[in-house]
C-alpha cells in the first residue's frame, strides 16, 4: 500500500508527473485481465490528471495532498471520466460537472487518477453486481473485496492509488475496508457534501475515504468536511483539525462495548481479535463501558425498507430520456421506459426497486414505510443514550470474514446479513470506521469498528489511530 506521507515524498523526490505514470504502469500491468484482474478501475482520466501533476510541479497547485495519487467510485461525478454508477443505464454517461469532495481533492492539490468500480448504484456487500465485472480482493484473489465500494478499498489495497473515495449507505465503506485490510471512514451525516454524488438512498447515503492508515483518513477527511450551499443536507458546523487531534492520547475515554455486537453468529477469530483491541485499549488508560443497542435486531429489516424505498424514487429518473442508451424496440413512450430499464438494470437494482415500490405502495406505506422509520427512530435513540455513558463504542465490521467469489450471489437474504453490524449507525446518521485489527487463521484481513457520536470523528480518529498502533 502507499502512504498519503509516501507519495509526498515521491513528489519532493522526483515529480508528480513521474508519480501518476508509476501509478498508471502498476494499473496497467496488474488491475486488468493480464495481471491479477482485480478490475478495480473501470475508467482512466489521464488527461486530467497529467495536467493537474504538470500544475503541482510548476507550482501552481499545493496543499496537503499535492501530487498525490487519487481514485473516485464511479457514483461521483467528474468531468472528463464517465459516470456509470456501475450500471448498464447510464453507459456512456458523462457528467458536465464535479462533485464537490472531487472539486475540493483537486484544490488540496490530488491527482484523480480515475473512476473506480462499484456494485450497480451502490447496491451490494461483495462488488460482484457491478455491470462491469466483479472486484477481486487483492489480499486474496478469490476472495471478494466487500461493498458496493469494493473497487475503492481494492484500489488502496493493491497500491493503485494513496486513497480513494467510496459511499456508504448500510456499510458500503467500512465492510470493504475490513474485507480489503484498509482504512475506511463512514463521516456524520451531513459532515461531507453529497453533491454531484448519484443517489441511492438519499438519506443515508454519506461520501467518505480509504487510505493505507488513519493518520491519512484524518487528512483526507479534512479536505472533505465542510458545509456546501449546494448540500442542503450538508451540516452548519465547524470542522475539527483532525490531523491535530491524532496527537491527543486516548487514556481516560470512555470506550462501550455493545453486547449484541458480540452475540451468536459472529466468527471466533473476528471475537478473538476484536477482544484483543479492546484490552489494548483498556492497557492504554481507557474505561471499557458495557452499553446495549436493543434495537439492533431490527436495524437490517428497518434498513432494507428505507433503502429500497428511497431507491425506487431516486432510481425513477433512469428512464433512457435524459441520459444513458434508450431501448430501441419501445414503440410507445410508457413500452420505451419498460424496455430501457429492463435491459439497463442489474437483478439486485431491480430487485431493490421493487421491494421499494412495495414498501411505499398503498395500503402498504403505514406497515412497512412509516414503521421502518419509527425503528430509525428508536435505533437513534438506542446511541444517543449509549454515548451519555461513553465517548466512543467498538466493535466487529462483519460477522465473517472476506467470502468466496460467488458464494452468497444466488442467496439475497445471507448477503443482506453481511451487513448486520453496520446498518445501525448508518440508520442512526452517527460516525464510524473500520480499522484493520489482525488477520484470521487463513491469513483474510479482519477490522475492527470504532463508532463516534454524531461529529465526534475527531475522538474516533483517535481511538483508531491508538487501534492501528498495536498492530
Amino acid at each position: 500500500m502507499v502512504t498519503i506521507e509516501a507519495a509526498r515524498a515521491a513528489v519532493k523526490a522526483g515529480s508528480a508527473t513521474e508519480l501518476v505514470e508509476k501509478h498508471y504502469e502498476l494499473i496497467a500491468a496488474e488491475d486488468g485481465a493480464t495481471g491479477k484482474g482485480i478490475n478495480s478501475f473501470l475508467a482512466l482520466s489521464r488527461d486530467r490528471a497529467m495536467a493537474q501533476a504538470a500544475r503541482v510541479d510548476a507550482g501552481e497547485v499545493t496543499g496537503p495532498l499535492a501530487g498525490v495519487p487519487i481514485g473516485i467510485k464511479d457514483v461521483l461525478t467528474m468531468t472528463g471520466a464517465p459516470a456509470t454508477a456501475g450500471s448498464k443505464i447510464l453507459a456512456g454517461y458523462r457528467p458536465p460537472y464535479d462533485a464537490t469532495v472531487v472539486t475540493k481533492l483537486e484544490a488540496a492539490g490530488a491527482v484523480l487518477l480515475g473512476k473506480i468500480n462499484c456494485d450497480e448504484f451502490a447496491m451490494g456487500s461483495s462488488n460482484e453486481n457491478s455491470a462491469y465485472g466483479p472486484v477481486k480482493n487483492p489480499r486474496a484473489l478469490d476472495r471478494v473485496p466487500g461493498g458496493s465500494s469494493g473497487g475503492s478499498a481494492a484500489a488502496v489495497a493493491a497500491g493503485f492509488a494513496a486513497a480513494t473515495l467510496g459511499t456508504d449507505t448500510g456499510g458500503s465503506i467500512r465492510q470493504p475496508a475490513a474485507f480489503c485490510g484498509v482504512v475506511g471512514v463512514l463521516p456524520t451525516y451531513g459532515r461531507v457534501s453529497r453533491f454531484g454524488l448519484i443517489a441511492f438512498a438519499s438519506s443515508l447515503d454519506r461520501v467518505g475515504p480509504f487510505t493505507a492508515n488513519v493518520s491519512d483518513a484524518a487528512t483526507m477527511l479534512g479536505v472533505l468536511a465542510g458545509q456546501d450551499p449546494l448540500d442542503a443536507t450538508s451540516a452548519d458546523r465547524p470542522v475539527d483539525d483532525y490531523v491535530a487531534a491524532l496527537a491527543k492520547p486516548v487514556a481516560g475515554l470512555r470506550v462501550g462495548v455493545p453486547a449484541e455486537y458480540f452475540g451468536e453468529g459472529l466468527d471466533d477469530d473476528i471475537r478473538i481479535a476484536i477482544e484483543r483491541v479492546l484490552d489494548g485499549l483498556k492497557a492504554q488508560g481507557c474505561e471499557l463501558v458495557k452499553v446495549s443497542l436493543p434495537h439492533t435486531k431490527y436495524g437490517i429489516p428497518a434498513y432494507y425498507v428505507l433503502a429500497t424505498a428511497e431507491a425506487s424514487s431516486n432510481l425513477s429518473r433512469m428512464d433512457g430520456v435524459r441520459f444513458g442508451p434508450r431501448s430501441k424496440d419501445g414503440s410507445t413512450l410508457s413500452a420505451m421506459y419498460k424496455k430501457t430499464r429492463e435491459e439497463g438494470f442489474g437483478p439486485e437494482v431491480k430487485r431493490r426497486i421493487l421491494l421499494g415500490t412495495y414498501a411505499l405502495s398503498a395500503g402498504y406505506y403505514d406497515a412497512y414505510y412509516r414503521k421502518a422509520q419509527q425503528i430509525r427512530t428508536l435505533v437513534t435513540r438506542d446511541f444517543l443514550e449509549a454515548y451519555e455513558k461513553c465517548d466512543v463504542m467498538i466493535g466487529p465490521v462483519t460477522p465473517t470474514p472476506p467470502f468466496k467469489l460467488g458464494e452468497k450471489t444466488d442467496d439475497p437474504l445471507q448477503m443482506y446479513l453481511a451487513d448486520v453490524y453496520s446498518v445501525a449507525a448508518s440508520l442512526a446518521g452517527i460516525c464510524g470506521m473500520s480499522v484493520p485489527c489482525g488477520e484470521t487463521r487463513d491469513r483474510l484481513p479482519i477490522g475492527v469498528q470504532v463508532m463516534g457520536p454524531h461529529f465526534g470523528e475527531a475522538t474516533m480518529l483517535r481511538v483508531g489511530l491508538a487501534v492501528e498502533g498495536m498492530q
